[in-house]
């Protein structure tokens, strides 16, 4: 009786080891989305942003973005928008529904990142999503994280 106790409690813990792979597996969330736009390569970077360097002051206040193009730090540089100062979004300044060019760095305009490139292409910076124009990717999002008065951004 023991061995068929034995045998029945193997065979259920391979049942079981398959189910919590397989449910696993289904609900692991993936970066897929964010490599997955054949448009934007984004470089790796991690940059600090002082809230209390006078070019930063801006971002102390809900409502309010910034543009920050260093060599290195997303594709044609990021913008930051202060949400309510717990919350901050950032986002590649690059369309994202053409191809890198000269034309494709994004204009900030209150609340939409608009195209350069003579298309009709806007993007909420709040949300990241399309608003107006053709395409269908939305804004590349980036990490971001305020730990006093240091947000760090990353992608």
């Amino acid at each position: 009786m023991s061995i068929l106790l034995y045998i029945r409690n193997k065979n259920m813990n391979k049942i079981v080891l398959i189910i919590v792979v397989l449910l696993t597996t289904i609900s692991c969330d993936s970066d897929d989305s964010r490599t997955s736009n054949p448009n934007l390569i984004p470089p790796s970077f991690n940059i600090e942003v002082n809230l209390d360097l006078p070019q930063f002051n801006s971002l102390k206040f809900p409502g309010n973005s910034e543009i920050i193009t260093t060599q290195g730090v997303g594709v044609k540089g990021i913008v930051i928008y202060n949400v309510d100062n717990t919350q901050y979004t950032a986002f590649e300044l690059s369309d994202p529904n053409i191809a890198v060019s000269s034309c494709s760095a994004l204009e900030i305009n209150g609340l939409n990142a608009e195209s350069n490139c003579g298309n009709d292409n806007v993007y909420n910076i709040v949300t990241g999503q399309q608003t107006e124009g053709e395409g269908g990717y939305p804004l590349l999002r980036y990490r971001i994280n305020r730990q006093g008065n240091i947000l760090f951004v990353s992608n």
